[in-house]
C-alpha cells in the first residue's frame, strides 16, 4: 500500500516537472533547500545568475515562486515572492533559465496591475503586445534630447514656481499625513502628459484602493496605468513594482508618448532593497542602509529623462519619505543629488489648512531657467523672495512688533502678501493650466494690495 503511494506521489511530482518544461522550456537544474536564515533560501544543486527565476516545489498542488539573488561557493540564495509557509529542508527548486520580462501595450491603460503584472481590479488578463525586460539599460546620455519644452501638471505653483522640463527628474519630499497623495492625484488628472504610470511601493492596502478610486479618479485612470506592491508583500515585490513600472514608463516613451511617471514612494523601494542586502550579508553603511541600496537608486533614476530622436520623454516625479521631517535622512539626501529638482511639502501649511502644501523657500526645479522666458524666472524669483521675507517675519508682524519701514522687502511682503497666499492655494478638484498659472503670477504685482 505504502509502495503504491509513493508511486503515485512520484509520478505526480515528476509529471509537474515535465509540466513546467512544457510551459517555460527552460528548466535547467533541480536542487534543494537546505537552510532559511530569515527572509533567505539556502538552495544546493543549482548553478544559476541573479535575477533567475526558480519555482519551490512544496506539495503535488503547491509551489513558490522564487528569484535568484546570490550565491557563495555550492550555495545559491533565493528569496521567495510569497509566503513561505510549508518550506522543510529537501525542499525541491527547479531553475529556470530566464528573467523577468514585462508584458506592456497599449491593453494597459486604464488597468491596475501587481508587481507580477497580474490584474489587481478583478478584470480580464492583459494581453502583450510587446515584452521589455524588468531591468532595462539606461540610455546613452549624450544620445538623449535636451530638456527644452515646459510640461503642464495642472498645477498653479509648480506651473509658475516651479516649472518642469518634459524629462526632468524631481522628488517630493514630506512627512507623513501633509497632502502627498493628494499632489499626486491632481498631477496626475491634470497633467497634459498623454500617459500616466503609477508606481505604489509599500504603500498601505487601504491607501492603494483610496488613491486609485478618490485621488485618480475614473478620468485619471483612463490615460494611467497603476503597479502597486502594498506593505505586506515581498520585498522582491517591491522593487519589481518601481521597475515593472519604469518599463511600462519605457514602452510608452519609445512610442513617441510624453509620459508622467510617478513613483510612491522612493524610500520604501530602498528600504525593500535594504532587507535584502542584509538578508545575503552585505554591510550597511548609513542607517542600516547598505552601499548597493544607493546604487540601485540612482540606476533606476537614470533610466528616466527623454528618449533618443522621435521618442517621447518620461517626466518622474519620486516621492521620499523624510523621517521625522529631517531633510539630512540619507536617502533624502541621496535622491537630492541625483534629481533635477525637489518639492518640499511643509506640515505647518498643511496644519494651517493650505493645500498643496507645498514649501516654496525650500523648493526648487533646476532646469526652470531653461524651459521658460526670463521674465517668468524673474517674476518667480521676486515671488520667492518675498514670501520668504513674510514667512520669516510671520511672528512679529502678526504680534504688531514689527515697525513699517524698517524693511523695504517686508514691507512690500506685507503689501502683497493675501495675494500670494491666494496663489499657493489650489482646490484638490480644481485644474489651472500653464498659461493661467503664468497670466496669475504676473498680475500679483501689477497693482497694490489695497
Amino acid at each position: 500500500m505504502n509502495n503504491c503511494i509513493n508511486d503515485k506521489y512520484i509520478k505526480n511530482y515528476f509529471s509537474q516537472i515535465v509540466r513546467l518544461i512544457e510551459e517555460r522550456n527552460s528548466c535547467i537544474l533541480v536542487g534543494s533547500i537546505k537552510r532559511i536564515t530569515g527572509m533567505k533560501l539556502e538552495a544546493i544543486g543549482i548553478t544559476a545568475s541573479v535575477g533567475t527565476l526558480c519555482k519551490i516545489i512544496v506539495s503535488e498542488k503547491k509551489s513558490i515562486n522564487a528569484e535568484v539573488i546570490g550565491f557563495s561557493d555550492n550555495l545559491t540564495y533565493l528569496m521567495a515572492t510569497e509566503n513561505i509557509h510549508g518550506i522543510r529542508p529537501g525542499t525541491r527548486v527547479i531553475s529556470l533559465s530566464q528573467t523577468m520580462n514585462v508584458c506592456v501595450g497599449s491593453s494597459l491603460l486604464g488597468r491596475v496591475l501587481d508587481a507580477d503584472g497580474k490584474p489587481f481590479d478583478g478584470r480580464s488578463d492583459i494581453t502583450a503586445e510587446e515584452y521589455y525586460p524588468l531591468v532595462s539599460k539606461p540610455i546613452n546620455p549624450f544620445a538623449r534630447r535636451r530638456i527644452t519644452e515646459a510640461l503642464d501638471v495642472g498645477v498653479r505653483s509648480i506651473n509658475a514656481l516651479l516649472t518642469i522640463g518634459k524629462g526632468q527628474r524631481m522628488g517630493i519630499f514630506s512627512g507623513s499625513g501633509v497632502g502627498k497623495s493628494v499632489l499626486l492625484g491632481m498631477m496626475t488628472r491634470f497633467t497634459k502628459a498623454t500617459v500616466v504610470v503609477v508606481g505604489l511601493v509599500g504603500e498601505r492596502g487601504r491607501e492603494v484602493k483610496d488613491f486609485i478610486e478618490h485621488n485618480l479618479g475614473e478620468y485619471g485612470l483612463k490615460r494611467a496605468v497603476v503597479i502597486a506592491a502594498p506593505a505586506d508583500t515581498s520585498p522582491l515585490l517591491r522593487i519589481h513594482c518601481a521597475n515593472r513600472a519604469m518599463a511600462i514608463a519605457e514602452y510608452f516613451r519609445d512610442k513617441g508618448c510624453d509620459v508622467l511617471l510617478l513613483i510612491d514612494s522612493l524610500t520604501r523601494y530602498a528600504q525593500a532593497h535594504r532587507e535584502i542586502t542584509l538578508s545575503v550579508g552585505e554591510l550597511p553603511a548609513t542607517k542600516g542602509f547598505t552601499p548597493s541600496v544607493f546604487a540601485k537608486i540612482s540606476n533606476l533614476v537614470e533610466r528616466s529623462g527623454n528618449g533618443i530622436g522621435e521618442q517621447g520623454s518620461i517626466t518622474a516625479f519620486y516621492t521620499v519619505l523624510v523621517e521625522g521631517d529631517d531633510p539630512s535622512d540619507p536617502i533624502a539626501d541621496h535622491v537630492r543629488s541625483v534629481l533635477d529638482g525637489h518639492i518640499y511639502l511643509s506640515r505647518k501649511l498643511a496644519e494651517a489648512g493650505s493645500y498643496p502644501a507645498i514649501d516654496i523657500e525650500r523648493s526648487i526645479s533646476r532646469l526652470m531657467p531653461t524651459v521658460v522666458k526670463g521674465e517668468q524666472v524673474q517674476k518667480a524669483l521676486k515671488f520667492k523672495q518675498l514670501y520668504s521675507a513674510y514667512m520669516q517675519n510671520k511672528d512679529l508682524i502678526n504680534v504688531g512688533m514689527y515697525q513699517p519701514g524698517s524693511d523695504k522687502v517686508v514691507d512690500e511682503a506685507i503689501k502683497y502678501k493675501n495675494k500670494m497666499m491666494e496663489f499657493m492655494t489650489q482646490s484638490s478638484d480644481q485644474s489651472v493650466d500653464m498659461e493661467l498659472s503664468i497670466e496669475t503670477l504676473e498680475n500679483i504685482f501689477d497693482t497694490a494690495e489695497s
